[in-house]
């Protein structure tokens, strides 16, 4: 075959390892070898391209994942803080004796209070923030940090008989725990 520009037999521009085979089949041999080094080179580099695609739709899903969550739980740090404004609304209607309830004088404030508990609890519950039960339940290490032991003799040891402080989740994780007092067995 010849190259018709310069009448150059194309046998002679062809790589060395790519050379006509001559009589003995060695350079049969080095391009055959050199084809199946080209074909491992293009597994490989088809595998790469593969754990590339993949690692880059593991970091889009996590990404996914993060901003999700931190839509859910954006208020947690500002939830944490209203809390306590909430704890102390539900102090001072506690601290309210009954014959004050029941003063005309006083019924306006008492009503007052109470309706700003409940709406603050509306409130909460429609960010996803919820008081959990834990009267009567056995203390969770999870949800419950035990403040005192408190002998007990119709409750179990380990049972939540005392609510100092509720405690509250937001969506599926603990914001705060409750502060509870824990039966222990009486002596």
């Amino acid at each position: 075959m010849t190259n018709p520009d310069n009448n150059i037999e194309a046998e002679d521009s062809l790589p060395e390892d790519v050379a006509i085979a001559d009589t003995d089949g060695s350079a049969t041999d080095t391009a055959a070898k050199r084809i199946a080094a080209l074909e491992e080179e293009l597994a490989t580099a088809k595998q790469d391209i593969l754990y590339a695609a993949a690692e880059t739709q593991n970091v889009r899903r996590r990404l996914e994942k993060e901003l999700t969550d931190a839509r859910a739980y954006a208020a947690t740090s500002f939830a944490r803080e209203i809390l306590s404004v909430a704890d102390n609304v539900e102090r001072a209607i506690g601290s309210i004796p009954a014959d004050l309830r029941a003063d005309d004088k006083f019924k306006g404030l008492v009503v007052g209070l109470d309706a700003t508990a409940k709406d603050m609890e509306s409130v909460l519950r429609k960010n996803g923030i919820e008081r959990f039960v834990s009267l009567g339940e056995a203390l969770d290490p999870n949800k419950h940090q035990a403040m005192i032991e408190i002998p007990h003799a119709e409750a179990a040891p380990g049972t939540i008989v005392q609510e100092l402080q509720a405690g509250y989740m937001i969506k599926d994780r603990l914001l705060r725990p409750a502060l509870v007092g824990v039966a222990k067995a009486a002596d």
